[in-house]
């Protein structure tokens, strides 16, 4: 499995090569070249699809529609148009990254509803006990129709993996102690699958908040921009997916 700073080091570089391709872009935009445009375009966006895809498989488990109903690829093309017909909204390089996701984020919100907020699961998130928590993993294992994802399936294009750890939960000092008991009594593929299944019962705002930060590395600001809400609604919402995780892993791992 890839260390965290790995996958940091090839997010940077992607960033800093979707960023180098706007010149570029911009010209064959200029040029009116759209199929030269589209063939650039196509080499940057594989990471971007990786996020629809992500985004869809929640949507399908979170019962908004059903698996088959969109696929990554329509999105593609949509946003393909977008880029072309838009590009110039962007100000300067540096700005073309952030901006690809937010024009992503926007097509996906138009067809994701946001679903209603499980209350229950986070009022009592900290009274679960550890088969409860087991329970419920075993449920989350399964795709939007109830039926097993078995293990050829989730190789598939269409679900997407993200690789969490106890490093985007725990940050601070005084939590090493409780990191390094939870960390040395669990599997990575355990620690994994907890956190997503928390993640998965969150708020749609405060799920998307926690994966913009931890899996694609956006800044606060940034991921403000792309969220279209206030810089300090984003510090709020990520603090409280990071507690609501720090709870369970305590009460499941720790006091069971």
């Amino acid at each position: 499995m890839k260390t965290q700073t790995t996958y940091y080091q090839e997010q940077k570089s992607y960033r800093i090569e979707v960023n180098n391709s706007y010149p570029e872009l911009m010209r064959l935009k200029k040029e009116d070249d759209s199929a030269s445009f589209n063939a650039l375009l196509l080499k940057i966006i594989p990471q971007v699809e990786k996020y629809i895809n992500g985004r869809l498989n929640t949507a399908i488990k979170k019962g908004n529609f059903s698996k088959g109903k969109y696929k990554a690829d329509e999105f593609i093309d949509q946003l393909f148009i977008e880029v072309y017909n838009n590009i110039e909204e962007v100000k300067k390089q540096d700005d073309f990254y952030l901006w690809l996701f937010k024009k992503t984020n926007e097509l996906l919100e138009d067809i994701i509803v946001e679903e209603e907020f499980d209350e229950f699961f986070f009022k009592n998130i900290d009274d679960y006990t550890k088969p409860e928590w087991d329970a419920m993993e075993e449920n989350f294992s399964t795709d939007g129709g109830g039926d097993y994802v078995m293990i050829e399936d989730l190789e598939d294009r269409s679900y997407n993996h993200n690789d969490y750890t106890l490093n985007h939960v725990f940050i601070e000092d005084d939590e090493k102690k409780l990191t390094e008991k939870i960390d040395k009594d669990l599997s990575e593929e355990q620690i994994k699958n907890h956190i997503e299944l928390v993640l998965h019962n969150l708020p749609l705002p405060m799920r998307s908040v926690f994966e913009l930060s931890t899996q694609w590395h956006f800044e606060l600001e940034e991921i403000a921009k792309i969220q279209n809400i206030a810089i300090e609604e984003v510090k709020e919402l990520l603090k409280s997916a990071k507690k609501a995780l720090q709870v369970s892993l305590f009460n499941r791992y720790v006091t069971n």
